[in-house]
């Protein structure tokens, strides 16, 4: 696979040589005979008067708005430049009321290609480029925001957009193709190549709008107000979508007219074509195991030097230099682009990128020189931004930077530069390289820091920029000395990475990295470089050599000690089966006491079902240890302890909701809230599941146990409403606390009683495991740093069931008195003798009893409120 890669490479390369060598005649380029099917042609080369627009084919007058115009430079010949900034300027093509321009839906099944080059001047990127239905036409629409450019698609019949993201274009000529049909929908085309497409699009209210003009400037209304500061050429509408092939014949018609008038004398051109030849038919080397033949240049790159060297007694003119790197760009382009390109193939990726920096050395290096001034040789692809410059002997360079502008350059300082001789510059800033390296094995680096953590891969967090200066600059050998050169580059993370560095539990590691050629391969080293500053967001590197650099990025989980994971295994274990056991005596307790009046009333109903769920989910958590992630058994028991976690966490609100409802505030009938508590403990957790399970079901149990993971974001059907209870009962505690505080005092002041303080204590104790709280020890255990919570959360809700058990059952006074009374009970049972009369115990009479029977004993909670008397923590 990789041989037929560096063949493919090998060819790509050598094409920009048959490309220099052989000129089109103009008059007989295929592109130029596309140009001629196109139904609408505005060259935009000439403005009568300057607010008028003809179509050449149709000859339509279109004008201009505004006077803020000037004819600039083109792409192809000449183009418009529109100020925006000094008034209301825009082209306006026409209107194109019921046609395809205007409505997709005209469009026949040919469908319908756009055309345009544009040049964007905008000091901040604008939400509006050009409009006729939010751009282009009432079904067109392309605009831009600081970030990014879209191209949309809209029909009105069926609701329906397509829409495509683009990068947006800077202050150089980019040409933007777009067609639709309605078969293959939207393909948008970067420079003559394939960039993006939306085949199927999807249902929107967005239908553009209802002005049927064309325009480019500003937004499609008939207001306007926005304006756009930029230049275009050459704008043309074809009314069928045009082929792939058809596409870059245009393109190259389009570039190579400039090409072929700027191309330099014929002697030039004649020794260029017999070196091209020479070696267009020379196929790499093979050898008997059909792997390519090494060499000092590697086998893509030896055939373009070769020809690049053959020049080294003649010189290549800054016109014929410039269409050389951008046609030379374009091919590695293709090669980039190709369905065959691997994604992650990074050993090609590095032949490349060592490729394009020894073809440029080798372009700057014949590039003709001027005696007296630099020559600068600068523009940009869809591969890189390049700078190429070569300055004269004792040139003053104080320092240099590349790019000049932006947040990412390397800055050279002027000591380092030798200038007694003629000196070269090579800069090349890639814009999609470091999306080839998404899994760098820490062990194939020379990072030493990184291959301590060898399981955990690395991948680059920035974009690659390149430097070469020559003569090589005088650098500190010494990192912590001067002059060393100085890289700036800001992160470019991918949302898995901005997750993984937003996680606490992470460690991340940033290096400054660069490529070492020196074994023939290019491996990702460290040495001579430093990171001297910076944060998430960027970095800065100092280094002592010049070459390709980036940042690489390596996230390590923070992992508990062996000792501490042990540790709180166990006490997770055994905490989970002591409260097991625990919630068993609970639930048959309540059950044998139920037919006990004072155990008939809904806080231990709700009690019940809190033990309940809490037991199964404790059940189930220690029987999914036992299944493989990703199994269907797994998937299940995620499903099982998502529904049973949830309604433990819904009964906790149901508690903190019933608690609030006796002590703060009293708030509807005894029937009526039972029918809500059901509803908020099994429904709602009933309808979180089923919506989780359908919108990422994939994301039950298939990580590293049976539970929900981060994919998709499921993991927050769980933590959302697990949050919300928390902070809910923590509320109602407060409350609660309060007025437990306040009472005491009142106790401590009227009767004298020492120990009436102590009931703020133990109410705090007695609504902690029921009210969930101890949850919130979770949340604060994120890393390694909050060791105590993490044993506190062990501990605490591993026991939760114990301490239910423990506060509402053994030491209840309620449960106690009538565990005696129904032991009394039993034993008269059993005695047979039938007829006496149990005195009831005060339980009975305390709280709860049926309407109009006055309580015998006054509550601990004295308040003057009837809901006050409704509540006796005696009997928690």
């Amino acid at each position: 696979m990789e041989i037929c890669l560096r063949i493919q490479i090998f060819t790509a390369i050598i094409s920009y040589i048959k490309v220099y060598a052989h000129v089109v005649p103009n008059g007989k380029h295929p592109g130029l005979k596309v140009l001629a099917t196109a139904s609408h042609y505005w060259p935009l080369d000439a403005v009568e008067g300057i607010h008028e627009l003809w179509d050449r084919i149709g000859n339509r007058p279109g004008f201009i708005n505004g006077s803020h115009i000037n004819i600039v430079e083109g792409m192809v010949n000449k183009g418009i430049f529109l100020n925006g900034d000094n008034g209301g300027t825009f082209l306006h093509f026409g209107n194109y009321q019921n046609s395809c321009i205007s409505d997709p839906t005209f469009c026949g099944p040919e469908g319908i290609t756009l055309s345009f080059f544009w040049k964007n001047q905008e000091a901040d990127s604008r939400f509006a480029m050009s409009s006729g239905g939010k751009v282009y036409s009432n079904g067109f629409s392309v605009y831009i925001n600081p970030l990014v450019g879209f191209v949309e698609f809209y029909t009105r019949g069926n609701n329906h957009r397509w829409k495509v993201s683009i990068k947006v274009p800077g202050p150089y000529w980019t040409h933007i193709l777009f067609t639709w049909t309605k078969s293959d929908g939207l393909k948008v085309y970067i420079n003559g190549t394939f960039t993006a497409g939306d085949p199927v699009g999807r249902v929107s209210r967005n239908y553009g709008d209802p002005y049927s003009d064309l325009v480019i400037g500003t937004g499609n209304s008939e207001d306007y107000g926005h304006y756009l500061t930029g230049a275009f050429d050459e704008f043309v509408i074809w009314e069928r979508a045009l082929s792939p092939r058809d596409i870059l014949h245009y393109y190259n018609a389009a570039t190579g007219q400039v090409f072929a008038t700027t191309l330099g004398d014929s002697e030039e051109v004649t020794s260029t074509v017999s070196t091209a030849r020479a070696t267009a038919v020379t196929p790499p080397v093979l050898s008997s195991h059909g792997e390519a033949a090494q060499s000092s240049w590697g086998p893509d790159t030896k055939p373009v030097l070769e020809f690049l060297t053959g020049l080294s007694n003649k010189t290549i003119s800054h016109s014929a230099a410039s269409n050389l790197t951008q046609t030379f760009l374009k091919s590695v382009e293709e090669v980039l682009s190709s369905p065959g390109f691997p994604e992650q193939s990074t050993p090609v990726v590095s032949g490349l990128i060592q490729t394009v920096d020894q073809v440029m050395e080798h372009m700057v290096t014949n590039l003709k020189a001027s005696s007296d001034a630099p020559i600068s040789l600068g523009g940009t692809s869809f591969v890189a931004d390049y700078s190429l410059m070569k300055f004269p002997k004792n040139y003053n360079l104080p320092h240099y930077r590349f790019p000049t502008q932006g947040k990412n350059y390397i800055s050279v300082p002027g000591e380092a530069l030798d200038m007694q001789s003629q000196t070269t510059i090579v800069g090349l800033f890639y814009h999609n390289m470091h999306k080839y390296y998404k899994e760098i094995s820490p062990v194939k680096t020379r990072i030493n820091d990184a291959v301590d953590f060898k399981d955990h891969t690395m991948e680059i967090a920035s974009h690659l920029i390149s430097l070469k200066v020559e003569p090589v600059p005088a650098l500190s050998v010494n990192l912590s000395g001067a002059p060393l050169i100085k890289i700036v580059l800001t992160h470019v993370l991918t949302n898995k990475q901005q997750d993984q560095v937003l996680n606490q539990s992470n460690k991340v590691f940033l290096y400054c990295a660069f490529l070492d050629y020196s074994s023939h391969e290019g491996v990702w080293s460290n040495e001579g470089c430093v990171r001297s500053e910076g944060n998430m967001s960027y970095s800065v590197c100092l280094c002592n050599h010049l070459t390709n650099f980036a940042i690489l990025m390596q996230v390590v989980p923070l992992k508990l000690t062996s000792s501490h994971m042990m540790a709180l295994s166990v006490i997770g274990y055994v905490g989970c089966s002591i409260s097991i056991f625990c919630l068993a005596i609970t639930l048959v307790t309540f059950a044998v006491l139920s037919s006990v009046s004072t155990m008939r009333n809904q806080r231990y109903h709700i009690h019940a079902n809190l033990s309940f769920a809490i037991l199964v989910a404790q059940i189930l958590l220690l029987i999914s240890a036992r299944f493989e992630p990703g199994t269907t058994p797994c998937k299940v028991m995620a499903v099982l302890l998502h529904f049973f976690f949830l309604s433990a966490f819904a009964w906790m609100l149901v508690e903190g909701l019933h608690l609030y409802s006796m002590v703060v505030k009293v708030f509807g009938s005894e029937g009526s809230k039972h029918y809500y508590y059901y509803v908020i403990g099994w429904g709602s957790p009933f309808l979180i599941c089923v919506v989780s399970m359908t919108s990422a079901l994939d994301s039950y149990g298939e990580v590293d146990n049976c539970w929900l993971s981060l994919n998709k974001g499921a993991i927050w059907a769980f933590v959302a409403p697990a949050l919300v209870v928390i902070v809910v009962n923590i509320g109602i505690l407060i409350s609660v606390t309060r007025i437990i505080s306040r009472i005491s005092g009142e106790n401590y002041k009227v009767h004298g009683d020492a120990n009436a303080a102590k009931l703020t204590v133990k109410a705090v104790a007695v609504l902690l495991p029921i009210l969930g709280i101890s949850w919130i020890f979770g949340v604060l255990a994120v890393n390694t740093h909050s060791l105590p919570f993490l044993y506190i959360f062990a501990i605490f809700n591993s026991l939760q069931g114990f301490f239910v058990f423990l506060f509402h059952c053994l030491l209840n006074s309620e449960v106690r008195a009538a565990f005696k009374h129904k032991t009394k009970v039993w034993s008269l049972t059993s005695s047979s003798i039938r007829n006496i009369n149990v005195k009831p115990f005060h339980s009975d009479i305390m709280i709860e009893n049926k309407e109009g029977v006055t309580p015998t004993k006054m509550n601990t909670w004295d308040k003057s409120t009837n809901s006050a008397n409704r509540f006796d923590l005696s009997a928690m």
